[in-house]
């Protein structure tokens, strides 16, 4: 009988997934994708090099099957997945013709070509960008612990019920666009949650297959000690879309459940999420924050507790600096309240990118035009970065900060590799 190598093939478990993207934009081979339904892992590309394990919030993508290699599991069939499919016996295994002796082979071979693949990081990046080369999966040294996975995302598992105690519109509405600052209250039910840190939000009913909507994610927009200090709420920022890029007509399922929501409507969550995109706790550090639109959640999280710590006469100087980006000023959530913020407690720089009248401006734009500044703070290992929005933007953004540490005669690919190692530049896009 023919023998077929065996393969232990990584795969995501859908149930479990909360649609992060962490995952994906952590993969420095560029094996892991998605659709609307699912993350799935491409089982030519994965070299098992393991650097998606344990950013993962849920430890979905902690799984494996041991498939013979003719018969991996397809793109095609994992995106269909609702749930798992159930591991092979032995005997099915056998009976596949599988070589166990040429599995554990091949195994070998991938870890070295993984870690081949983690040697040469900086010429894949010279040759084409990819944010795994650059963004870090650990916390800064001085950031506080992180609580995680405290309600589970799994049918068996239990959530928490929160009420809705707040819902505002925070820009103008838009023909294709309306952003809502949504509250939450957990009561006396423990919810412990750092700033940077993420929640899921399941939405009531079902999707065309009759199984319930899986998790929405939303990153939170309130400091450590509540968007009411001293109270067990938090808050969110969601942008809903109201139409397509060709004009038509849409609603998100999370996004429109959400900002439909009146005060004493509860909802179901689960969650906390995230350990590594936390700020750091040390009273010199400094922060720079580079977003767009609902990206700015995070940062409005981080300068409330900066915000906090100074009113109460704990804060000790360390820089607060912020590049906010969106099509116009009518776009930008919470641009009101931002200008009103001390000018010696927050440099903030706006960046629109389709003002009338006016050139195209993005964040990385104004890195550029505040290079002198950014250098400086570039040079001090106190200093993190955090980027947050859409996909599009880390190229430009990472690219913005090796161009102006070079022209300021800094050796980048020391500093680039002392910001991730040290957990001090953060991307988390989507």
């Amino acid at each position: 009988m023919s023998t077929d190598i065996l393969i232990k093939q990584h795969v995501i478990d859908p149930e479990i997934c909360i649609r992060c993207n962490t995952c994906e934009a952590i993969c420095p081979v560029g094996a892991i994708t998605h659709d609307s339904l699912n993350y799935v892992v491409k089982a030519d590309i994965c070299n098992l090099c393991m650097d998606c394990i344990s950013p993962c919030p849920t430890g979905s993508i902690d799984n494996w099957r041991m498939m013979p290699k003719a018969r991996a599991y397809s793109i095609e069939e994992q995106l269909k997945w609702d749930e798992l499919p159930a591991e092979l016996s032995a005997e099915e295994l056998a009976a596949a013709g599988g070589d166990t002796g040429a599995a554990e082979q091949e195994a070998q071979a991938a870890v070295q070509a993984a870690a081949s693949s983690s040697s040469a990081a900086s010429t894949a990046a010279a040759s084409g960008f990819n944010s795994a080369h650059f963004g870090a999966t650990i916390p800064p040294w001085s950031a506080a612990h992180a609580y995680t996975n405290l309600y589970g995302p799994k049918a068996q598992d239990k959530t928490i019920t929160a009420t809705v105690t707040g819902n505002l519109r925070v820009t103008e509405v838009g023909k294709d666009y309306d952003t809502h600052h949504i509250v939450l209250d957990f009561g006396n039910l423990p919810f412990p949650v750092l700033e940077g840190q993420s929640i899921g939000i399941l939405p009531p009913g079902e999707d065309a297959k009759g199984k319930p909507h899986h998790a929405r994610q939303y990153s939170i927009a309130s400091p450590r000690n509540g968007e009411r200090p001293g109270h067990n709420n938090l808050s969110l920022t969601i942008k809903r879309v109201l139409e397509d890029h060709d004009g038509k007509p849409v609603r998100g399922v999370g996004s429109n459940y959400m900002c439909d929501l009146n005060v004493g409507d509860k909802v179901q969550v689960i969650g906390p999420f995230g350990a590594s995109f936390l700020m750091p706790n040390h009273p010199k550090s400094n922060i720079v924050m580079i977003c767009t639109g609902t990206g700015s959640a995070p940062m409005r999280a981080m300068t409330e507790w900066r915000r906090r710590l100074r009113a109460s006469g704990k804060f000790e100087g360390g820089k607060l600096m912020l590049f906010f980006g969106a099509r116009t000023p009518s776009e930008l959530p919470y641009f009101g309240p931002l200008n009103n913020l001390p000018k010696d407690f927050i440099d903030i720089e706006f960046a629109f990118s389709r003002e009338e009248g006016k050139t195209k401006r993005y964040v990385q734009d104004a890195l550029r035009d505040r290079a002198a500044d950014v250098a400086s703070l570039l040079k001090d290992g106190n200093t993190c970065f955090y980027v947050c929005g859409l996909k599009s933007m880390e190229e430009g953004v990472v690219m913005a900060l090796r161009d102006i540490a070079q022209n300021a005669g800094l050796d980048w690919d020391n500093i680039g590799t002392a910001l991730k190692k040290e957990g001090r530049l953060h991307l988390e896009t989507y």
